[in-house]
């Protein structure tokens, strides 16, 4: 049995590697066409280019590893039917189920494989990619959209009740430094009672315990602010009638070069508010959806995306499933390369709707698990049911 395993994985497995070449060949292709057109722009070389184009491989793989796998298992196991080979294993002992616990181990490994690189590889990339892209913008800086990003929480003030924080972040300047944020603070009656403008913000991971003055969890940062502008809007029940009248100020602004913010918003979760949803760890999606409920806020995106990322590494086993039924097939029976066409395209398919199902999960309000998870049931059931098929009438 060590032999067939070793035969069947060493083909499959060297088909899979020359088509995600072949794949990833052309994606690099593609992706250094479109940055070509930015060469010479603020000292953009073809170095730069190349480095650029290369960092974007990480995510390609990761998306192309499944079809790969696909594409290459399908090659492998209907040359081995064409040529007699899994005949000849078939009927040595080779049977339905044990063929299939054989490629589930491939497809197992593959899997870890997927979890690897999107856990660890894909976030690392991407943030690389983006210290890239803002090192040669314009503004030495990368852009959060028209409204930037806005983050929120809550705070116990003795005395006062629960005040509401919330913070916009316009840019990220780089890994943990943020330009033009602004920090509203609001009373436990929704009052706005103070605003922090600040042209650039560093966020440090600190220790919350033990500060003096920070009513904060046990884990927490300090937002070290500069170019603040400090504005507070003074309570009117600590005036009185005959001060207001005479003209005391009810705004007080001030002015100063630098100043310390405590806050509960790790860099962690600022980071993750910057970065899309597709470049972000299953851990960073967990720990953002967490911090998105606990501040009710909308997290439905997050949550999608956090199940996405978990189940994803197990498309490789549908992939396989979607693979096995080739193996199967009587060369004799005629329309081979039809029927290798129709398997490929049915794998296009599953990675379409994959992408899809998590749009309309967000806009029908379906439940992110279910979203995320009924692509890979689907085909997998229709994987096993021709399999089973195929085994009883071939």
């Amino acid at each position: 049995m060590r032999t067939v395993r070793r035969l069947i994985y060493r083909s499959v497995a060297s088909s899979a590697t020359l088509v995600a070449l072949a794949f990833a060949a052309l994606a690099f292709f593609i992706d250094f066409v479109e940055e070509s057109q930015d060469l010479g722009k603020n000292g953009y070389t073809v170095l730069d280019a190349l480095w650029t184009c290369l960092l974007m491989q990480v995510r390609h793989i990761y998306d192309l590893m499944p079809i790969a796998l696909l594409i290459g298992g399908i090659l492998a196991l209907s040359r081995m039917a064409q040529t007699s080979e899994f005949t000849i294993l078939r009927t040595g002992g080779l049977g339905p189920w044990r063929a299939l616990q054989l490629l589930a181990g491939l497809g197992l490994m593959s899997a870890l494989l997927v979890a690897g690189i999107g856990n660890w590889a894909v976030p690392l990339a991407e943030q690389m990619l983006t210290q890239q892209h803002a090192r040669f913008s314009s503004q030495q800086q990368l852009t959060l959209g028209r409204g930037g990003t806005w983050l929120r929480e809550k705070r116990e003030v003795p005395g006062m009740g629960t005040h509401t924080i919330t913070v916009n972040v316009g840019s990220a300047l780089s890994e943990g430094e943020f330009g033009l944020v602004r920090i509203f603070e609001f009373d436990a009656r929704g009052q706005l009672t103070r605003r922090l403008s600040a042209a650039s913000a560093k966020v440090d991971a600190v220790r919350a315990a033990g500060e003096a003055g920070a009513m904060l969890p046990a884990e927490g940062s300090v937002w070290r602010l500069q170019d603040v502008t400090d504005t507070r809007w003074l309570s009117h029940e600590r005036l009185s009638q005959d001060a207001a009248l005479a003209g005391l100020k009810v705004i007080d602004e001030r002015k100063t070069a630098s100043m310390d913010w405590s806050s509960s918003l790790t860099p962690l979760v600022v980071s993750a508010s910057v970065l899309p949803p597709e470049s972000m760890s299953a851990f960073a999606l967990w720990r953002y959806t967490r911090h998105l409920a606990s501040n009710a806020q909308a997290a439905q995106r997050y949550e999608i995306q956090f199940w996405k990322k978990s189940f994803y590494p197990l498309v490789c086993l549908v992939m396989i499933a979607l693979a096995l039924p080739f193996a199967y097939l009587h060369a004799r029976s005629g329309s081979m390369s039809l029927k290798i066409f129709g398997g490929i395209m049915l794998g296009i398919s599953f990675v379409l709707i994959n992408h899809i199902s998590s749009h309309l999960g967000l806009l029908q309000n379906w439940q992110p698990w279910l979203a995320a998870a009924a692509p890979s049931l689907l085909y997998l059931l229709l994987s096993m049911s021709v399999f089973a098929w195929l085994v009883r009438y071939q």
